[in-house]
């Protein structure tokens, strides 16, 4: 047993003595997908009312037992980030931007009635992991180690309240392409039935009760062959938010002179790390970066009269990835010449080479590790 020291939080690390032989490890990694397998080891830390944050540890992957009466099995509290570890060209191993996704762990914390993580458990929790685990961080520049760090309510009973207990924890898991077929664009359905999140809910919070209402307008999407679903606002069901857990851009124009445009917050959409980034990066690149509103029909006339030339979606998972039809009842159109635009790839190209250390990084958003 050891000690894994943060600037103000331990983490007992017993890890695995029967780790995943090389031979397996590597295999798996050659093609990972997304979130199919996962490395030796997790984290948890404990909270209760009577003692706070208590026994962190690191410690083999294993299954959870849960009694059938838990009270995140009936009632939700459970809260959810994402984020990435990556391998960069001098063979370290870095976080990008981690403090961000702390902050918002803490905002979908407060917003579920869940007792806030300290950025040092938070952090600290991770450092661990990867640094346990390292030998699961993939080499390849369109792959790296999806770090998933998870909070649920632990009291037992059918009381309707908040939990008096929680568990946090913290699983990791090599990651290729977010969609099947890769860099490829993707078609969408607009969702003019079925509403993500209202004015006052829980649109900013990283909830799982989000992602589950999503899941019908999914299956939607699908029925017409499409890829995604792209959520319009919960009053009019005209303003575009969201592509299915992943933040939207717009692009008008071409060349040095093309403008970016991205909904706003408005307090049902999920405040993307990789959204925040691409509005710093978008501006360094040259290009005029806007935050507003688009409609649906602004939206399919933009691209039938060439003003909107590249639509694309952003986010931890997918990175960049771009839109090429859209359909909706009674309509459809293409966005462009249906492939990846110039502005999309050029976006997504600078920011992995911030992010696996192929550039500088002018805005400290990188987090090393090793």
């Amino acid at each position: 047993m050891t000690l894994a020291p943060g600037s103000d939080f331990e983490i007992e690390l017993r890890p695995t003595e029967t780790p995943l032989p090389d031979e397996q490890r590597v295999r798996q990694m050659a093609d990972p997908g997304f979130g199919r397998y996962f490395t030796d080891n997790m984290v948890t830390i404990s909270w209760s009312a009577e003692r706070g944050w208590h026994d962190a540890q690191l410690h083999p992957y294993r299954p959870l037992e849960l009694d059938p009466a838990v009270m995140t099995l009936h009632y939700g509290q459970a809260i959810f980030e994402g984020l990435k570890a990556y391998r960069r060209v001098d063979d370290s191993l870095a976080l990008f931007r981690p403090w961000e996704n702390a902050s918002r762990f803490q905002r979908s914390a407060a917003r579920m009635a869940m007792p806030p993580l300290p950025e040092a458990a938070f952090m600290g929790s991770i450092e661990a992991l990867v640094k346990q685990d390292q030998a699961w961080v993939p080499q390849n520049r369109e792959q790296a180690l999806y770090l998933r760090p998870f909070m649920i309510a632990t009291d037992v009973g059918l009381g309707v309240r908040p939990s008096s207990t929680y568990l946090y924890m913290l699983i990791a898991s090599p990651a290729g392409a977010y969609f099947p077929r890769g860099l490829a664009p993707v078609s969408v359905w607009l969702s003019e039935e079925y509403t993500r999140a209202a004015p006052g809910g829980t649109g900013e919070a990283k909830c799982a009760g989000n992602y589950a209402a999503s899941l019908v307008a999914q299956a939607q999407a699908a029925e017409q062959d499409c890829d995604q679903v792209v959520w319009l606002d919960a009053v009019e069901h005209r303003w575009a938010e969201e592509m299915g857990g992943m933040n939207l851009y717009f692009v008008y124009g071409s060349g040095p002179n093309a403008k970016l445009v991205t909904p706003s917050l408005t307090g049902t959409l999920l405040p993307g790390v990789t959204r925040d980034s691409l509005l710093t990066l978008a501006k360094d690149l040259g290009y005029s970066v806007e935050q507003g509103r688009i409609s649906t029909d602004e939206w399919q006339a933009g691209n039938a009269n060439g003003t909107i030339t590249e639509v694309f979606a952003c986010g931890t998972a997918a990175v960049i990835t771009p839109v090429a039809q859209v359909k909706r009842l009674g309509a459809e159109w293409m966005i462009g010449d249906g492939e990846i635009g110039p502005v999309s790839r050029r976006l997504r190209d600078a920011l992995l080479d911030i992010q696996h250390g192929e550039a500088p990084d002018s805005h400290g958003w990188v987090h090393q590790i090793t």
